[in-house]
C-alpha cells in the first residue's frame, strides 16, 4: 500500500512573511537608508529652529524649503540618466561624502566664532547656500538608493520589502526631529549639528558592506534623449503617472511641518522638546502602521486604499490647523502619519513594480523633481499662505485642497483606482 507524502504546512513565522529581511545586503540597506534619513531630518530639524530664532519671520522659513527644492528640481533632469549609467554603490558613496561636507560647513556656522565674525544676515545666506547643496545631493542620492533597491532585492519581494524601508525612512524621520529638539533644549544647536556629522560618517559602514553592483544600462546616448525618455515613460505609464501626481499635490499642499516653529511659539505655547515631539509625530503614526503592515501585508484593491488614505490625511491636516490644544495637535499628526505611511507602501511597490531595470535612475530621477521635491516646495508654499493669511488659514486652506485633489483623481484616473499589485508590466 503506498503511503501518501503529507502537504507541507506552510510557515507562519515573522521571518516567513518578511523574506526580504533575511537578505544581507538589504539590511545593510535599510540601516543606511535609516540612518541618513535620521540624520538630515535631525539637521533640517535643526535648520528650521536656527533659522526661525534668528529671524523670527515666517517667510525665512518658506525659503529653507525654496533653497533644497530649487536644485532638487534642476539637477533631476539630468542626474537619472548619470546615475543610470553609474556604479550604484560608487554614487551613493560620493553623494554622502557630499553630505559630510555640508554637515561640516554648516557645523562650522553655528561655532560662536562665526556669530563673532559674520553677520547675522550673511550666516542666514550661507545656510541657504548649504542647504542648497544639500537639495542637489539630493537629486542624485534618491535615485541610486533607488536603482540600489532593485539590485539587493528580487522582484517577488519588492511589496515586503518596499514596506521595511518605508519603516526605515519613518524610524529615522521620526527619531532624528526627536533628537534633534533634545539636543537643542538639553546642549545646543551646534550639539545637534556635531551628532549629524558623526552618523554620517558611521554611515560608511554599512556602505561598505553591500558589494559593487553591475551596471544594467551601459549603452551611452544623448543627455537630452535619455531624460526624454525617462519623461516619457511615467507620461505614458497612467497608473505611475496619476500615483506621482496625487502624492505631489498632496504633499504640495498638505504639508504643515515648516510651520511648526509657528504653532509651537505662537498657537500652542510649547518649549523646544513639545516642538520635537509635533515634529515627530507624523512619523510615529507611520511607524506603527507600518509595523502592522509587516504582520498584515496590504494584498486587496490598494488603488482605492490610496486614494482613501490620502482623504484622511488631508482632514487631519485641516483640523490640525484649527487646533489650540497641543494634545488634539499631536493627535491628527500621528494620524495624519498613520494614513501617509499606507500611501507610501503602495506608491513605493507601484514605483518599484512598474519601472523597468535599465530606467530605474531616470525614473526615480522623475518621482524626485516632481514628488518628494514637493515637500520643500510646499514648505516654501506654506511659508508664503502663512506670511500673507496667517499660519491657520495656510493650513486649513492647504487640507482642503488636497481633498480637491482625490476628489479629482478618484474620477479621472480610473487605471490608479482598480490598480492592483498582481500586474507585472505597466499597461
Amino acid at each position: 500500500m503506498q503511503t501518501e507524502t503529507p502537504t507541507p504546512i506552510p510557515r507562519k513565522g515573522f521571518i516567513s512573511k518578511n523574506p526580504s529581511l533575511k537578505i544581507r545586503e538589504f539590511r545593510s540597506y535599510l540601516t543606511l537608508r535609516l540612518g541618513i534619513i535620521f540624520a538630515l531630518n535631525m539637521q533640517s530639524t535643526t535648520i528650521y529652529y536656527w533659522v526661525y530664532q534668528m529671524t523670527n519671520d515666517k517667510l525665512s522659513l518658506g525659503f529653507v524649503g525654496l533653497a533644497e527644492v530649487i536644485p532638487a528640481i534642476c539637477c533631476s533632469f539630468i542626474s537619472g540618466h548619470f546615475v543610470d549609467l553609474s556604479e550604484k554603490r560608487k554614487m551613493i558613496t560620493i553623494c554622502l561624502f557630499g553630505y559630510i561636507v555640508t554637515g561640516i560647513c554648516l557645523l562650522l556656522l553655528a561655532l560662536p566664532a562665526a556669530g563673532q565674525q559674520l553677520d547675522p544676515s550673511w550666516i542666514l545666506h550661507l545656510i541657504y547656500a548649504f542647504v542648497f547643496l544639500g537639495g542637489a545631493l539630493r537629486s542624485f542620492y534618491s535615485p541610486s538608493m533607488f536603482s540600489l533597491f532593485g539590485l539587493v532585492v528580487p522582484r517577488q519581494d519588492y511589496p515586503n520589502a518596499t514596506g521595511w524601508s518605508s519603516m526605515a525612512w519613518q524610524v529615522g524621520a521620526v527619531l532624528g526631529p526627536l533628537a534633534a529638539g533634545f539636543a537643542i533644549a538639553s546642549l545646543s544647536v551646534l550639539s545637534s549639528l556635531t551628532i549629524v556629522v558623526v552618523i554620517e560618517f558611521l554611515l560608511l559602514f554599512p556602505l561598505f558592506s553591500i558589494a559593487v553592483k553591475p551596471i544594467i544600462k551601459k549603452e551611452k546616448e544623448a543627455i537630452m534623449k535619455s531624460v526624454t525618455e525617462g519623461l516619457r515613460f511615467v507620461w505614458r505609464t497612467p497608473v505611475l503617472l496619476s500615483a506621482l501626481a496625487l502624492d505631489m499635490f498632496s504633499v504640495l499642499f498638505g504639508g504643515a511641518v515648516a510651520l511648526l516653529p509657528v504653532y509651537q511659539k505662537e498657537i500652542l505655547h510649547v518649549n523646544e522638546m513639545g516642538f520635537g515631539l509635533l515634529r515627530s509625530a507624523p512619523g510615529i503614526g507611520a511607524i506603527m502602521t507600518l509595523g502592522l503592515l509587516a504582520l498584515l501585508p496590504l494584498r486587496t484593491k490598494p488603488g482605492r486604499k490610496l486614494l482613501l488614505c490620502v482623504a484622511g490625511f488631508a482632514v487631519c491636516i485641516i483640523v490640525f490647523g484649527l487646533s489650540t490644544n497641543f494634545y488634539l495637535s499631536f493627535a491628527m499628526l500621528l494620524f495624519s502619519g498613520m494614513f501617509d505611511a499606507v500611501s507610501v507602501v503602495i506608491r513605493g511597490t507601484i514605483l518599484q513594480l512598474v519601472t523597468p531595470d535599465h530606467m530605474r535612475g531616470r525614473v526615480s530621477a522623475v518621482n524626485t523633481m516632481f514628488v518628494s521635491s514637493s515637500n520643500e516646495l510646499g514648505d516654501f508654499e506654506s511659508g508664503v499662505m502663512a506670511h500673507f493669511f496667517g499660519a491657520v488659514r495656510a493650513v486649513v486652506i492647504g487640507g482642503c485642497l488636497t481633498l480637491g485633489v482625490v476628489g479629482y483623481t478618484l474620477f479621472r484616473a480610473p487605471q490608479l483606482r482598480k490598480f492592483t499589485f498582481d500586474e507585472k508590466k505597466p499597461e
